[in-house]
Formats: structure tokens, C-alpha cells, sequence
């Protein structure tokens, strides 16, 4: 509605003032304007309301004749053949990015395939908020893969963020679907995956993961320098389980360092496993408080996993109040 109601506003002020104070040139902004939204029919629909327009004014404050409305209608006329070109230019460059954003759906689907909602005996809820503007993928990585002994599970965050961050993603999410239904125990997954990294990466980028393997109603861990995961029992106690000693993440086995060892906890029916990456459990408040995820833990009594992840992304969202500064990734485990 801006061209309309800056032209209504321009012809009201021209005949209530006097002439000489030179209003009725202001018409063709009203043209200027419309090439912000529509095609060019509108934009020229409306460069006709401004002729029209401008030519009546002129026509009521006796300017037909002078170099003034002469002017006026001239750059009306101006203004409408610049919007035209101004239209053309911007549906171009929308249907390049349209063309763009389904090339990144296509790689978010390779990239981060839909998680099964349920892979063997549990049933899985995903979360994901990325840190860059209008992304939907980012630095951070999930997967479920089962194999005959049930389920593996990994999540990691990528050193930085942006396009880089999901080439090395990438890397890492590729080993894993590779490894994990073939590997007689965790420990080889996580050696395979640190090959692998260490091929591809140049020792100027690391990354943080923690793998999980569900069987037996027990869950194993290996955390290559990542946050923690927590375990909420059936009767609301939160467990955060430590490794015996803290692994460098994943790129970095250049240092030589020791791998992580593996550590076990129970997982039993009635239970709920949240992984999650730092950019959760380190998004801020206004006043520079880090988000306290195990007191949120209540949030995720929802009979349905994927209700209470989005309780639980609601409310993270409201304590940052307003967009989040890393990406986000939480993946929840319940037994069905």
C-alpha cells in the first residue's frame, strides 16, 4: 500500500497549499516504490495512476502549460521505466535464489537424512537450529544407524560454521553410516572415524562427537571432547556421565594423544538420553547467563519424544530471546 498512500498524501498536500510550494514532482515517488513487491504489471499500473495523477493535478493548479508539469510528468514517466528495470533485475535474482535454496534442501536431505523415529527398541526425536540466517544446515551432525546388536547414535559439532563446517560435517557423518552396522564394537567405529577425519582434514579443524551404542538396557559412550550427555531417569534424577578421562575431538590425532576409552551407563525402560551440542547448553540470556539444560529437564515429560524436544527448543529459544550465536543439535532416545 506504500505507492497509493504516498501518492494520496502528495495530491492531498498539493491542494491544500499553494502551488508554488512545488509538490506535485513528489508524485513519482510513489513509482519509486513499487518494485519492492509484484511484477512489473503493478509497477506499471501504477506508474499509470501517477500519470494520471500527476497530469489532473496539473490540469487543477494550471501547470499544463508551464515547464513545471512538464517536469512532473516527465519524471513520473522516469521513475516508472527505472522500476520496470528494477523488476526485472529483482525477479531474476529471486528465481537464482530459488534455484539456490533447492540445492541446499537437496544437500540438507544427503547431508542430514531424516532420523527414523524408530530404530529397534527406541524411539528417536531430532532438533536442529542453525546459527546462520535462513540455513537449515550447519558445523553441527547427527545419526541413528542400528545394526544387529541395536542402535548407534552420533552427534558432533564442527569447528566453526558456515558452508565449510558442512563439508567437514560431511566427512565425519559419511564415516560413521559406513562404520557403525559394520563394526563389532564402538571403539572401532570411533578409529574409523578418526581416520577418516584425519585424511580429509588439514589439522587446523576439529571436531567434537560423542557416540552412543544402546543394547541390553545398558548404553555405551565415546566422547571425543564433546559436552556431556544426559541421562534423565524414569523417577526425574539427572545423570551426567564423565568419561575416565577426557579425549582431544576428533582432527587432532596428530598431537598423539591417547583415544577416548569407553564408559557405560544404564539405560533402562523408562529412561530418556539427551545428546545435545555446546551451541545449547552455551547460548546466553540478556545478561550473559549460559542456558541450565539440567534443570530444564522437566520439560521433556511429554508422552510423545518429539512434543517434549520442542518444549525443550521453545524454551531455549525464549532464554536467548532472539536468534542463537552457534548452531544447535539435541537428539532424544526413549525406550518405546
Amino acid at each position: 500500500m506504500l505507492p497509493f498512500v504516498t501518492m494520496a498524501a502528495v495530491a492531498v498536500a498539493d491542494l491544500v497549499t499553494s502551488p508554488s510550494l512545488g509538490f506535485l514532482p513528489l508524485i513519482s515517488v510513489g513509482p519509486a516504490f513499487a518494485p519492492l513487491v509484484g511484477g512489473w504489471r503493478r509497477t506499471a499500473c501504477i506508474g499509470v495512476i501517477a500519470l494520471l495523477l500527476s497530469a489532473g493535478l496539473g490540469w487543477c493548479n494550471d501547470l499544463v502549460d508551464a515547464r513545471r508539469g512538464y517536469m512532473a510528468i516527465a519524471s513520473v514517466i522516469g521513475v516508472t521505466v527505472a522500476g520496470l528495470v528494477a523488476v526485472s533485475m529483482r525477479q531474476r535474482r529471486e528465481a537464482e535464489l530459488d534455484s539456490f535454496r533447492s540445492i541446499a534442501e537437496a544437500a540438507q536431505r544427503v547431508l542430514l537424512k531424516p532420523v527414523p523415529r524408530l530404530a529397534g527398541d527406541l524411539r528417536v526425536a531430532v532438533s536442529y537450529m542453525s546459527a546462520v540466517a535462513e540455513a537449515r544446515i550447519g558445523g553441527d551432525l547427527y545419526e541413528v544407524v542400528a545394526f544387529p546388536g541395536g542402535v548407534r547414535v552420533i552427534v558432533g559439532d564442527v569447528q566453526g560454521k558456515g558452508l565449510e563446517a558442512v563439508e567437514t560435517a560431511a566427512v565425519v557423518l559419511g564415516a560413521f553410516r559406513e562404520a557403525a552396522p559394520d563394526e563389532a564394537d564402538l571403539v572401532q567405529v570411533g578409529r574409523r572415524l578418526e581416520r577418516a577425519v584425519d585424511r580429509q582434514l588439514d589439522g587446523e579443524k576439529f571436531v567434537t562427537a560423542i557416540l552412543a551404542e544402546v543394547s541390553d538396557e545398558r548404553v555405551t559412550f565415546l566422547n571425543f571432547g564433546h559436552p556431556a550427555p544426559m541421562l534423565i531417569r524414569a523417577e526425574g534424577t539427572v545423570d551426567l556421565p564423565e568419561p575416565p578421562a577426557y579425549a582431544l575431538p576428533l582432527g587432532l590425532g596428530a598431537h598423539g594423544t591417547e583415544p577416548p576409552e569407553p564408559f557405560q551407563a544404564d539405560f533402562l525402560v523408562g529412561d530418556q538420553l539427551l545428546l545435545y551440542t555446546d551451541g545449547v547448553t552455551e547460548a546466553r540470556d540478556a545478561d550473559g547467563r549460559f542456558y541450565p539444560l539440567p534443570d530444564r529437564a522437566h520439560l521433556l515429560k511429554e508422552r510423545d519424544a518429539e512434543a517434549a524436544l520442542e518444549t525443550l527448543r521453545q524454551d531455549l529459544l525464549q532464554h536467548v530471546c532472539g536468534p542463537l550465536q552457534d548452531d544447535a543439535a539435541m537428539l532424544l532416545l526413549r525406550y518405546r
